[in-house]
């Protein structure tokens, strides 16, 4: 299985911080079901509510820009909360006051410097439809969810575009070669 990153956007500006006693908190959307993100011209995909229900009590960490050494939090030591509810994804971190890294992306958070997310995750279930106007949708059913991350510029990583594009370069070469195959057999009276 490969390791696919998607950039979903919160919307409507739900990425903030708060405070509570002595605790720092990021809180937001890290997914937002049934909006349509663009992969690539012609390829798009979406969440489908439910899509995270199985994943959840896996061990799951909060990063800032996917960087492994920069984590800020992990439901397993309860300083990450994930839930689904009907909009998507939603987390709360718990920042560490001693991790300067930690605090500094709280303090970005903010300031408003930085408001966006991205997660990274396998795709366990997904439907492909080609729509009337061509574009080829992808709904994404199921997911096991490796980590959220606070991003300052979410956007499709290269290799997961490369990926997404030779699949559906795949997939189209396939079906033409069942519909070639299809009028041959029409056409010699064998179906």
């Amino acid at each position: 299985m490969k390791l696919e990153k998607r950039t979903m956007v919160p919307a409507q500006g739900d990425f903030s911080t708060r405070a509570e006693g002595d605790d720092l908190y990021i809180e937001g959307y890290f997914a937002v079901f049934n909006s349509t993100y663009e992969i690539c011209p012609g390829i798009v995909e979406i969440i489908a509510p439910g899509a995270f229900a199985d994943t959840l009590g896996e061990d799951i960490r909060a990063l800032t820009n996917h960087d492994t050494t920069l984590v800020l939090g992990r439901n397993k030591a309860g300083t990450l909360t994930l839930k689904e509810d009907t909009h998507g994804l939603w987390g709360s971190i718990r920042i560490n006051s001693s991790d300067s890294d930690a605090v500094n992306t709280h303090s970005r958070v903010a300031r408003g410097d930085v408001d966006q997310c991205s997660f990274g995750f396998y795709i366990e279930k997904e439907d492909r439809e080609v729509l009337p106007d061509g574009t080829v949708r992808y709904t994404i059913l199921k997911v096991r969810l490796l980590e959220v991350s606070v991003v300052t510029f979410p956007a499709y990583e290269e290799t997961s575009v490369s990926a997404r594009t030779r699949q559906e370069e795949t997939i189209r070469k396939r079906l033409f070669a069942e519909h070639k195959e299809s009028l041959r057999k029409k056409l010699k009276g064998e179906s």
